[in-house]
């Protein structure tokens, strides 16, 4: 069988921003981290954009100075995609709406829905909570009212309310007009999450 010929790439790999990242992200200056490596500014300065490539030697030496792996200069970033009216279709109660998961499934730290309400569409009629610490309705069109134990809020394009997600809530387009929103809870609700 014969070997497949693979040539090498030219394009560097961009590890500098990462480092760089890093290196804020400890609260460190090119100094500190300098001294603690015994690397010149002038290089880490190259390094940190992408103007120079650190020997192996001097890489796992910066590694263990930032407390990062080698490895983690080099993975793939985790990314997805939610292209208009694509995220999958949750049913998280209500009537006359239609809510999509913008993020994925799998991220735990925040979750995005988009929700299209019908004229006069509404929420459970007894107050419900979300299991999240931050819930945050955003209206990108129409006018909704979200009620409280409390109080009551009127909300219209461009508006955003923020509040405590286990706070006893519902919501109700009393308009003759649709109502297009977002709901970002933080972090993810438990089970499929939502509003």
């Amino acid at each position: 069988m014969k070997a497949l010929p693979l040539e090498p790439s030219t394009n560097p790999v961009a590890i500098g921003s990462r480092i760089r990242a890093a290196r804020q992200d400890q609260r460190l200056t090119i100094e500190q981290v300098a001294d603690a490596t015994g690397l010149t500014k002038g290089f880490l300065s190259r390094v940190e954009r992408d103007l120079t490539s650190p020997s192996v030697a001097s890489l796992v030496t910066l590694c263990q100075v930032l407390s990062i792996s080698i490895g983690e200069l080099f993975a793939v970033p985790e990314t997805h995609l939610s292209r208009k009216g694509e995220g999958p279709r949750i049913s998280l109660g209500g009537e006359g709406i239609v809510e999509r998961l913008l993020t994925s499934r799998s991220e735990r730290r925040l979750q995005i829905l988009a929700a299209t309400i019908e004229p006069y569409g509404r929420g459970e009629t007894e107050l419900y909570a979300v299991d999240c610490d931050v819930d945050v309705l955003h209206i990108i069109s129409g006018e909704l009212t979200l009620r409280m134990t409390q109080e009551s809020y009127d909300l219209t394009a461009g508006d955003t309310l923020s509040f405590p997600g286990r706070e006893p809530h519902s919501w109700k387009n009393r308009s003759a007009q649709p109502v297009e929103a977002l709901w970002i809870l933080v972090p993810a609700a438990s089970g499929s999450g939502g509003n």
